[in-house]
């Protein structure tokens, strides 16, 4: 019985064992990452080369693939010489979790390899600034348009077809003219982000505008509210929690497109770091900039998702650290006990 209570639909858990499966969805995937990389039963195709013996091309440290590897073997065992030895392992194309940990730290305290390559924490705020400016310029077109759209049918008609085609243009298609007027630096790289989160972005707002509740809508017209001002003082505040968790959604998708991006015209930024890593073949350092990327997503949806409980308080249900300063602070403090003096 106690099993049922996970299955039941749309069944909300308690905080605590809500905490404890959001923690194992991270702890999930790193221990099947763990057990790839440590265990040689479950797949370890590569054997890394500990005693060349008689085999000629081997070298210590070389990574053959185990088929070769043993029939290597096998040949100097026929031919009476003395066969190689060596330990299972993975390719290097998929590093251990410690060694990408250590990747982690040593990426940011390694110097370029050229003086005038960048650092990577100089990379990461560039790729940054590249999608802030990307997701700011579509944000800026894309709200007005996607409200006023998904609240009068004259626009939702006169934009939504084009925009329905629109969207499933490839934004990297748009790669080669981008350079063409814009140049070879941030220009072409910002453009295909608003390329490929601006009509997305009407579509969603304007899907969220319709989805708002008419029951708002009647009693504000039963009360008297027309026109503009039914716009402004019902539609738009009705809708902004939905939108607000909407640009978060966004957002998101606009990092999806940084690493298409940052490869039109002069390779910048993180994915230029990731470029060159794999070019030396330090696959670690790879997948930590990987890594550095979910963090940097991760962290700031959950800085907005704490900014967004603050400014919709109506909508979490929560008081505000506003309104709990201003009743800390309004409330009246209680007075000092008078001592009584002896007579």
């Amino acid at each position: 019985m106690a099993r049922a209570r996970y299955f039941i639909i749309w069944k909300e858990l308690d905080p605590t064992r809500r905490r404890v499966f959001q923690i194992c969805s991270f702890i999930i995937p790193l221990l099947v990452w763990s057990v790839v990389s440590y265990c040689p039963a479950v797949w370890h195709p590569m054997v890394r080369v500990t005693e060349p013996g008689s085999i000629a091309h081997f070298r210590v440290d070389a990574l053959i693939e185990k088929r070769a590897f043993f029939r290597e073997n096998a040949k100097a065992v026929e031919e009476h010489r003395q066969p190689a030895s060596g330990v299972p392992t993975n390719p290097v194309y998929l590093p251990a979790p410690h060694e990408v940990a250590v990747s982690f730290y040593k990426a940011f305290v390694t110097p370029p390899r050229l003086p005038d390559e960048p650092w990577l924490h100089q990379s990461l705020g560039h790729s940054i600034k590249i999608i802030l400016w990307g997701f700011l310029i579509s944000s800026l077109l894309a709200v007005p348009l996607g409200i006023v759209g998904g609240t009068y049918r004259l626009f939702s008609y006169l934009t939504d077809p084009f925009i329905e085609f629109f969207r499933y243009l490839p934004a990297p298609a748009f790669a080669a003219l981008a350079v063409a007027v814009l140049g070879i630096y941030d220009g072409p790289k910002v453009a295909i982000i608003v390329i490929g989160t601006f009509f997305q972005q009407v579509l969603m707002i304007s899907n969220t505008t319709q989805r708002l509740d008419p029951a708002l809508l009647e009693a504000a017209q039963t009360l008297g509210a027309r026109g503009f001002k039914l716009f402004t003082r019902v539609v738009i505040p009705g809708i902004l929690p939905d939108v607000y968790r909407d640009m978060r959604i966004l957002l998101g998708w606009a990092w999806t497109y940084l690493i298409v991006a940052e490869v039109v015209g002069n390779s910048t930024g993180i994915t230029w770091f990731i470029n060159q890593q794999a070019k030396y073949r330090i696959y670690d350092n790879v997948y930590a900039a990987i890594i550095m990327i979910g963090i940097i997503g991760l962290t700031t949806d959950l800085f907005l998702a704490w900014i967004g409980s603050q400014l919709f308080t109506w909508k979490s249900g929560k008081k505000s650290i506003l309104s709990r300063l201003r009743t800390v602070y309004s409330s009246p403090r209680p007075k000092p006990e008078l001592s009584q003096e002896a007579p």
